[in-house]
């Protein structure tokens, strides 16, 4: 891993952030490239990953329906949209992130998404709607429900890695 330290932070303007680079090799996507920053500042994180070897634009759609699914990895580039449908569509933007998970770590993501919206709001309909989706994540967690998760990815830089998952073009 190569790691640069004392640049630059755009956010904070103090000279405490850190680069890194690593390459790593995914079983059944190939070799990537680990993109990261950390500003020991501010606080202010971002990462993104890329392959190796150039990609076409693709999306992966997985029916969550058993607590094996839970396992699957997950490979998502900052350029990919994440979608669970009558839940969220999380878009990608200045400070999406890149990163490598399982079926399992991407609902807890999106569970401390939920989470952290409904905080900011004030409407009680919001919390209530919050609260029944935050449920529904719970029970796909135990085996109990189940979700389809959809990932977009103009770049090609993501995947879903399981025979279960359903590849096409975008």
């Amino acid at each position: 891993m190569v790691e640069i330290k004392g640049q630059l932070c755009n956010m904070c303007g103090a000279k405490k952030l850190i680069l890194r680079e690593d390459e790593i090799e995914v079983p059944y996507f190939g070799r990537v490239f680990i993109f990261s920053m950390s500003c020991e500042a501010c606080g202010y994180r971002k990462s993104d990953l890329e392959p190796v070897e150039k990609k076409e634009s693709c999306s992966f759609t997985l029916e969550v329906s058993s607590e094996d699914d839970l396992n699957i990895k997950i490979v998502k580039s900052g350029d990919a949209t994440l979608k669970i449908p009558r839940i969220i569509s999380i878009e990608p933007g200045p400070v999406s992130n890149g990163y490598i998970s399982n079926v399992e770590g991407v609902i807890e993501k999106v569970k401390k998404v939920i989470q952290s919206a409904a905080e900011a709001e004030d409407d009680k309909d919001i919390a209530k709607k919050a609260k029944k989706q935050i449920k529904k994540l719970n029970n796909v967690l135990l085996g109990r429900d189940t979700i389809k998760l959809i990932i977009s990815d103009p770049s090609g830089n993501s995947a879903i890695i399981s025979d279960k998952a359903q590849k096409s073009k975008l």
